[in-house]
């Protein structure tokens, strides 16, 4: 659920929606949701100092019931 929540809000903001793909890994501290983008989207993605992602690690914390998750923007290639 939080990892569609999560590819939803980033198909919004980038150029190439073909490419993001959001993948979910249960780790000993949380879960981990990864997000890959082309890397023309990566700086759309991130923001003007991490302003963008830092926001959707506030949505995706406060939709999480389970705990800690962690929300990391990568480069797709």
């Amino acid at each position: 659920m939080l990892a569609d929540a999560l590819e939803h809000l980033v198909l919004g903001i980038v150029d190439h929606p073909e490419d993001v793909r959001v993948s979910s890994r249960r780790q000993r501290r949380g879960q981990l949701l990864e997000v890959r983008v082309n890397p023309e989207d990566l700086g759309r993605v991130i923001g003007r100092n991490g302003r963008t992602a830092r926001a959707l690690r506030k949505v995706i914390s406060a939709l999480s019931t389970g705990g800690f998750v962690r929300v990391d923007v990568v480069d797709g290639h």
